[in-house]
């Protein structure tokens, strides 16, 4: 089904989340939580989490299942299958835009505070560390995936037209086997998702072109949350923050345990490629802002431009207003949230 198509038709299925059991009298209340992608060293502070009974504390019996994209996890919450997930904070913008009224979903906790976005250039093909050295160039992504998407924020910025080089459609499986055989100039990626390409060709090789560096702050994937369940329940919200906020708080002091947690899922992942992973994907959890208000807080203004771009380069005909996308009210205490010292 065409994304659009399946964005509007979602709205037909939104319904109340699953009755959740109360806690007390020693019963954990189950919440089912879905991530946006494959389990690997991008989410392991969540797995942290679960390993050291961070959730039970909270009277929590949290499940966590792999996802298959950002407007998966949003659909998923909406239909009331899950409660609580991670999702593109972009996307979110655009499904409340389609789906108007009281938005079904929620952003409760920023998790990157900045979006991961990059492309990645071979310099044997001119790439350098410029954006207009993409000119003329072939760009392998995804159909559709949120890097792809928000070029044309860069392209503005840049002084760049939105068509400045041709894009080859490629399965995400597939990119990093044609930037090594070459079919291709670069290719879009979550920054955090290119260790797998730098373990196959030498980053002294290659250009990263950050979008933040080209000026676009754009706030990435968020722990989201089922409207209902906030309404209902925002107690339960706040526990699985509180619970999730103190593991990335521990996985920045020391990633070793979160990364051998998530291998007790994935036994399969090799322990220094999500050690490596981790340290990209903590460049953007603990981006700048963070120094100022904490892990996941927003600005307000940032988020208001956000989605004013987001409507333009969309074509989005109704904006959401900043306060529907994102609910600040549940996160934990500032001192919580704050960074320990490097």
């Amino acid at each position: 089904m065409h994304r659009r198509s399946f964005l509007a038709a979602s709205a037909a299925t939104l319904a109340a989340p699953a009755v959740l059991a109360q806690g007390g009298n020693g019963r954990l209340t189950p919440l089912k939580f879905t991530l946006d992608f494959r389990i690997n060293g991008q989410t392991a502070p969540f797995f942290l989490a679960l390993a050291r009974g961070y959730y039970k504390e909270e009277g929590l019996d949290v499940s966590i299942d792999t996802g298959a994209g950002s407007v998966a996890s949003i659909t998923r919450i909406a239909s009331g299958v899950y409660q609580l997930g991670l999702g593109d904070i972009s996307s979110l913008v655009e499904f409340n835009a389609q789906n108007p009224g009281t938005p079904a979903v929620q952003a409760v906790y920023q998790y990157y505070n900045r979006a991961p976005f990059v492309i990645i250039g071979r310099k044997d093909r001119g790439v350098t560390g410029d954006f207009k050295s993409l000119a003329g160039k072939k760009v392998a992504a995804a159909a559709v995936e949120s890097t792809r998407r928000a070029w044309p924020l860069v392209a503005r910025r840049q002084g760049l037209r939105a068509d400045a080089f041709q894009w080859q459609t490629t399965d995400f499986s597939a990119r990093d086997n044609v930037m090594v055989r070459g079919d291709v100039d670069a290719a879009t990626y979550f920054h955090d998702s290119a260790v797998s390409l730098f373990a196959r060709m030498r980053p002294e090789t290659l250009s990263v072109l950050k979008y933040a560096d080209a000026g676009v702050d754009l706030y990435g994937n968020a722990i989201l949350a089922s409207s209902n369940l906030v309404a209902q329940n925002p107690k339960l919200v706040a526990a699985f923050l509180r619970a999730s906020n103190r593991a990335i708080v521990e996985t920045f002091a020391d990633p070793a345990p979160s990364i051998a947690a998530m291998r007790q899922r994935e036994p399969i992942l090799d322990e220094k490629i999500e050690r490596e992973r981790w340290n990209i994907t903590a460049q953007y959890v603990g981006a700048a802002d963070t120094r100022g208000h904490g892990l996941g807080d927003i600005r307000k203004l940032t988020l208001e431009r956000q989605v004013d771009e987001v409507a333009d380069v969309f074509g989005l005909k109704v904006k959401p207003a900043s306060d529907a996308i994102f609910n600040t009210t549940m996160l934990p205490s500032r001192t919580e949230r704050t960074l320990p010292k490097a």
